[in-house]
């Protein structure tokens, strides 16, 4: 889903690393977005912005995010909520929800799964539907059955593959960099200095593009990868 530019999103993360990881990510995919490094901000925004969802760390300084929330709740502010937690039991997660949270991530997370996240709540919220399919220069990819095809022919992708893929087709014709990659496939704790994603482009090359005399993912040298035919 390619967000029209009035979706605005309030991330609420004390620690910088990851707060950046997750604003960055969501401007890259077109959404406006305000941040706070602390509860009694994040409440203070929550309570006076109109937001489209918010991404709620709970461990944070001034005000926890359990408090943040019921409190949210209880001003009447139903602005779906994403839990983001370091608490991975199911306890956790019931007492998250409970306070109001719409849905709930476990850190370490990958930003192509708090993007479907974020995505399904505001679907929910808005009543709208996506396209469950992606379709361009003959590749079509199901993102239900998690499956690809080019030309009638079926491509078995793995996980990550499939994710790049995924990621170059919501963005055709434009150039997708390392960064986005990293971002969009790994997760924040991920060292960027690796060759991970040369690596993940080459396989994925070699199965979407090898047995095809039109070569779908291109190379901008030093900058980064862009779907378009050759």
């Amino acid at each position: 889903m390619t967000p029209p530019p009035a979706m605005r999103l309030l991330v609420i993360e004390d620690d910088s690393k990851i707060a950046s990881f997750i604003v960055n990510g969501l401007k890259q995919n077109s959404f406006g977005v305000d941040a706070a490094a602390d509860g009694e901000r994040g409440l203070d925004l929550a309570c006076t912005v109109s937001y489209d969802c918010i991404v709620l760390d709970l461990m944070l300084p001034k005000l926890d995010g359990l408090s943040l929330l019921r409190q949210l709740r209880k001003e009447k502010v139903n602005t779906p909520v994403l839990i983001l937690s370091a608490k991975a039991t199911v306890d956790d997660r019931v007492k998250g929800l409970q306070a109001g949270g719409d849905d709930y991530l476990t850190k370490p997370f990958a930003f192509s799964e708090l993007l479907a996240r974020v995505q399904a709540l505001i679907r929910r919220a808005t009543h709208t539907v996506e396209p469950t399919t992606l379709t361009a220069a003959g590749v079509t990819l199901d993102l239900l059955a998690r499956e690809v095809r080019r030309e009638g022919r079926t491509i078995e992708l793995q996980g990550r593959e499939f994710s790049l893929l995924e990621l170059l087709m919501r963005t055709p014709g434009r150039v997708v960099t390392k960064t986005m990659i990293l971002e969009h496939v790994w997760d924040y704790s991920f060292d960027p200095q690796t060759n991970v994603v040369d690596v993940l482009v080459h396989r994925l090359r070699a199965k979407l593009d090898k047995d095809f005399d039109v070569k779908l993912i291109q190379t901008i040298r030093g900058v980064g990868y862009v779907f378009k035919p050759a």
